[in-house]
């Protein structure tokens, strides 16, 4: 337990779609002094993402869909990224596997976790647990494109490797999961195929 907080005091200012808090709470300071700090607190549960490879062809799956808070941030809102979703009630394997066939329209039964990360601490509770898993063309089932009931209209899009890493570069991807998904598959050496 952290000594260093305490009197936290919690208020729900939305809870919608997500919950926002007002959270009042006591923090001490190195020097041992303390302070009463107010902040506003996103919690949107935690998520879960995958990255697919295929060494073969040398290719990763992305997908493109639109983002309001990146449009609204002077964007045009369309942001190619990794196959993500919000964890309810599975592990996150099972999220992003369920995840896979609804956007991407791949059934994919193996994954390897790279690790969970906070993608905005000084805002939000959320952990995404992010994986890499390999795709053969015979692991596509459908089209993908998301969930109409939760308005997804996602395009799925095939890149090849070398040509998502220049994206990266370039500043066209500019999602954090994809970026960090993609340099550690850059850095694993699995795409490095052996002659």
């Amino acid at each position: 337990m952290n000594t260093r907080i305490k009197n936290i005091k919690e208020e729900v200012i939305s809870d919608q779609w997500a919950t926002l808090k007002k959270v009042h709470f006591d923090y001490q300071n190195e020097d041992g002094s303390w302070d009463q700090v107010r902040r506003e607190v996103y919690d949107r549960g935690d998520g879960a993402c995958a990255l697919l490879y295929n060494v073969e062809r040398q290719t990763v799956l992305l997908i493109k869909q639109f983002r309001l808070p990146a449009y609204l941030n002077k964007h045009d809102g369309f942001l190619t990224e990794v196959c993500a979703g919000m964890i309810e009630d599975e592990t996150p394997e099972q999220t992003i596997i369920r995840e896979i066939e609804e956007e991407m329209g791949y059934c994919i039964d193996s994954l390897t976790k790279v690790g969970d990360f906070f993608m905005t601490p000084g805002a939000s509770t959320e952990r995404i647990h992010m994986f890499l898993a390999s795709y053969e063309e015979q692991q596509k089932v459908s089209n993908g494109g998301g969930l109409a009931t939760e308005h997804e209209d996602i395009t799925v899009v095939e890149y090849a490797f070398a040509k998502a890493l220049k994206a990266l570069k370039n500043g066209e991807i500019r999602d954090a999961k994809t970026v960090i998904l993609l340099q550690n598959l850059a850095l694993s050496g699995i795409m490095e195929r052996s002659n």
